[in-house]
């Protein structure tokens, strides 16, 4: 799950091919309310379950325990994966290496967040769309803030930068490079397009969250070449640390920063969900695109079968609690064997907290978006891949540096030098290769090859191993006294 579209915005909806018919967007309407970013994300992942046998149970609760327990479990194509949960958790219990508890965590961390989505999709078809949307801007990227704060609480601020920023960046390129990539090879004969409002606003909050990101770094950078020093009467040189020294500075602008940016968030959560009448309706379709137009919700089942809700709000609600714990508890787990896992595997901690993490632990969302460009609906999957970035970016991120300061540890949006080139350059990219409305599969492969130079970049990259566990990388200069020799 990503955006925070739902069709109680109509005007503002993800409707395929750069907007749609009143006809259109009233059958979307009528469609229980469900978002897009929910549909990627579970129909397209989702096993029909045939519950012939468990209605022949003759106890309610039986049946109803039953039900549940197919639609959560065996509900899903990636049911496989669920043995690694178990097998993670046996795997640190009896002591086994520690690369394979992060190997087994990670591949138990894709259904998960899978099942976290389609519950949330789940109880927002109980709820209405306005309760629904706001929950999906809640828990839409649950599982990269679980492991941000579990790593914020093992103090290691390096771990919780290089996730958040490769789960942007994962977004932003390699998600939309493969959709926008495949997307347009399996559609060299149609004219690509999608609404170019969609795509101007996620990146007007991403251009403002890069903001929010390179002030700290160059307050930081700014004060340190002009830290004040003096000399005395004896010849020695006193240098005096100023706030911005010791990274005071630099924390309170990431903490006001942090504010601003959930207010942004917020903005952008009420004109989504109650703002569509201040917006203008979506130009209509042209006829031989509608002509062509496939049902959005076709995935071999019956309109009638995808506007019920198969469990109920109370299970929904008791199933997602227990997925959000071990959800937590496999991230905990990744976060503890990521620096052992780095170093079995001979790759830094950079690589797998910016490239591998963010690939394998979004990788259903991920195959929903390249699925959609493959239909040729591309306003869907752009709402997957920059409603993501847009939600960690302005979201993920700053409660992260709040929740950190509530805990009395210091963490700033200082991502260092790198980080954050590799963040700007991206969102300029991305920005310019969107801003057209239009779409072609060499617009994509520009985009992948960005990523993959920015892969090979940390691969070839070797941060240091102490600097995971460093609470931040805050000065602590004290008093300095320097000897200078007197003047002849």
């Amino acid at each position: 799950m990503s955006l925070i579209t739902t069709e109680a915005s109509p005007s503002l909806s993800l409707i395929e091919n750069g907007g749609g018919s009143d006809k259109r967007t009233a059958e979307l309407s009528r469609s229980n309310r469900r978002t897009v970013q929910n549909l990627s994300a579970t129909s397209l992942m989702r096993n029909r379950s045939d519950l012939k046998l468990i209605s022949r149970v003759r106890w309610e609760f039986m049946r109803t325990m039953l039900t549940n327990l197919q639609e959560v479990l065996l509900g899903t194509k990636l049911f496989l994966l669920f043995p690694a949960v178990p097998l993670a958790v046996v795997a640190h219990r009896y002591g086994c290496p520690r690369a394979w508890v992060f190997a087994l965590s990670l591949l138990g961390l894709i259904p998960l967040a899978e099942r976290i989505s389609f519950l949330t999709e789940q109880i927002a078809f109980h709820t209405g769309p306005t309760v629904g949307g706001l929950m999906n801007a809640t828990c839409g990227n649950a599982t990269e803030m679980i492991i941000a704060i579990l790593a914020v609480g093992q103090r290691k601020m390096r771990i919780v930068k290089l996730s958040l920023l490769g789960s942007i960046l994962s977004n932003l390129l390699f998600v939309l490079g493969t959709s926008l990539f495949f997307g347009g090879l399996s559609n060299l004969r149609k004219h690509q397009s999608f609404d170019r409002r969609q795509g101007d606003m996620n990146c007007i909050l991403l251009f403002l969250a890069l903001l929010c990101h390179t002030l700290p770094m160059i307050l930081r950078f700014a004060t340190e070449a002009a830290g004040g020093s003096a000399t005395n009467a004896t010849n020695v040189l006193v240098v005096h640390p100023t706030r911005s020294e010791d990274g005071s500075d630099v924390l309170v602008l990431s903490r006001a920063s942090s504010f601003l940016m959930l207010f942004a968030y917020l903005a952008f959560l009420i004109f989504h969900l109650f703002s569509s009448s201040l917006t203008p309706p979506p130009p209509p379709p042209q006829r031989e695109e509608e002509e062509e137009e496939e049902d959005v919700y076709d995935d071999n089942v019956s309109d009638k079968e995808e506007e019920e809700a198969v469990i109920g709000m109370w299970s929904a609600i008791l199933w997602l609690i227990t997925m959000t714990l071990l959800v937590a508890l496999l991230s905990d787990y990744l976060v503890s064997t990521i620096q052992d896992a780095a170093d079995s595997w001979g790759l830094s901690v950079a690589f797998i907290g910016i490239i591998l993490l963010p690939i394998v632990g979004n990788a259903a969302e991920h195959a929903g978006a390249v699925i959609f460009a493959f239909r040729n609906k591309l306003d869907i999957t752009l709402g997957i891949a920059l409603g993501s970035a847009t939600q960690i970016a302005l979201f993920v991120v700053p409660v992260t540096v709040l929740v950190a300061w509530a805990m009395g540890i210091e963490m700033d949006l200082n991502f260092n030098l790198l980080e954050t080139a590799c963040l700007a350059l991206s969102i300029l990219v991305t920005s310019f290769t969107l801003q057209d409305g239009t779409s072609n599969y060499m617009k994509g492969l520009v985009l992948l090859l960005c990523y993959i130079v920015i892969a090979v970049c940390f691969f070839v990259s070797n941060s240091p191993s102490a600097e995971t566990s460093t609470t931040n990388h805050t000065l602590t200069k004290r008093y300095v006294m320097v000897k200078v020799a007197p003047h002849k």
